[in-house]
């Protein structure tokens, strides 16, 4: 069946009248800021201590727009007669934003939860260089980023809390057998025989050696 002349304009124009009687609303920004998702991808914020330099997001980065130096120092051996250990330290971290496509990859494969997204999104800059944010500015950005949702009360424990836990758990009991271990001097009345030794009797009363003459033994 043939469309009937004219009915996709009556359409429009039906459109058009529905949305001239509606109350336009304009959001207020800047003056308003807008409520945005807990999850929203504004900026990566980096939490230094638990970097490891392990370069896992500079290496998945599809835009590698990820800068990181770092150099080797030797720890000392922890006992005597132990070995020397390395560890990296981090001279600079920084994300070049010009180039970051947000797509999240290098906040998923960090293994130690060094990077988190941060819903701030107001950090244009006039020069392109300055989109560079190095590890002082990446700090800043974690202040920004939102509490975790709280986890479900049916919930398994995490075995990391769980672990823990166990570990506190059992050296306060450690601490607690100390505490009442003996050797405050009181005496020990304990044990099945308590006869002083010498006294010529034995555990079940009976005497020591041959029975004395007349003291009616049979």
């Amino acid at each position: 069946m043939s469309p009937i002349p004219g009915s996709g304009l009556a359409k429009g124009l039906a459109v058009t009248l529905r949305t001239m009687t509606r109350k336009s609303v304009t959001a207020q920004y800047p003056d308003v800021q807008p409520e945005l998702p807990p999850r929203t991808r504004g900026v990566i914020g980096l939490f230094e201590e638990n970097c490891t330099v392990c370069m896992l997001c500079a290496r998945e980065c599809p835009d590698w727009c990820i800068y990181i130096d770092s150099h080797k120092e030797t720890v000392p051996a922890a006992a005597p007669g132990g070995r020397e250990r390395s560890r990296n330290v981090l001279d600079r971290f920084a994300i070049d934003f010009s180039l970051c496509m947000y797509c999240g990859i290098c906040i998923e494969v960090c293994p130690f939860d060094a990077l988190f997204w941060s819903p701030e999104f107001e950090y244009a800059e006039t020069d392109i260089r300055d989109l560079t944010h190095e590890r002082d500015k990446l700090r800043e950005w974690m202040w920004t980023v939102p509490a975790p949702p709280a986890l479900d009360a049916a919930a398994e424990e995490p075995k990391e809390v769980a672990a823990a836990r166990k570990a506190a758990d059992k050296l306060a009991a450690a601490r607690a057998k100390e505490t009442e271990a003996p050797g405050d001097g009181a005496p020990n009345t304990g044990g099945p025989n308590t006869d002083a030794p010498g006294d010529g009797t034995r555990g079940e009363g009976t005497p020591d050696g041959p029975a004395s003459p007349g003291g009616g033994a049979a």
